[in-house]
């Protein structure tokens, strides 16, 4: 059964970090959508980089993904964090145990949200100042915590969107998929 999974898009994201899920979770059979908390669909990523997205925040219901990626650049989580739709979306999904996926700056927004209380997660280095006590794993890399998948930066987007697909697709699909693309799983 095929999986949908929102990647929330606003101003200044890291394209690297929302681009490699994308496209990992694509090729694993996933349904993707692009979600703009923007005024439009235009969302352009902190290296210029302009991407329209499948759609605004406004035209889709966040609860009925099964996945919602938080991707990170300090612009674009700005931008995510003031969305309340998000901010609802998250709370909810991290209360019912469903899957959510934060990468660089994006788990300050799930901090900030009170959502890390007893859970562990990484974040982009200096960025966990709004952490609880024992939640911030310094370890460079990918994190699950449970339902919660969340990585230091851009260089394991990779890696971040393989944790993402076998959450959602299983062991054999994210390793089929790593193997394609010349990945070390």
């Amino acid at each position: 059964m095929e999986k949908l999974v929102a990647v929330m898009l606003g101003d200044g994201f890291e394209p690297l970090e929302a681009l490699a899920p994308i496209d990992v979770l694509r090729r694993g059979g996933m349904k993707v959508d692009t979600v703009s908390v923007m005024e439009g669909r235009q969302v352009t990523s902190a290296q210029g980089v302009t991407l329209y997205a499948d759609a605004g925040v406004g035209d889709v219901d966040l609860m009925g993904f099964d996945m919602i990626v938080v991707p990170g650049g300090s612009g674009g989580v700005e931008n995510l964090a003031r969305c309340e739709p998000l901010a609802a979306a998250l709370r909810a999904f991290m209360a019912e145990g469903r899957l959510v996926a934060a990468i660089c700056a994006g788990p300050t927004i799930l901090a900030d949200l009170g959502l890390l209380e007893g859970r562990t997660a990484t974040c982009y280095p200096g960025c966990e100042e709004g952490f609880p006590a024992g939640a911030y794993q310094a370890e460079l890399g990918v994190h699950r915590d449970g339902n919660l998948i969340t990585a230091s930066g851009p260089g394991q987007a990779l890696d971040f969107g393989l944790a993402t697909l076998r959450a959602l697709a299983g062991d054999a699909t994210a390793d089929a998929v790593a193997e394609a693309m010349l990945v070390e799983a």
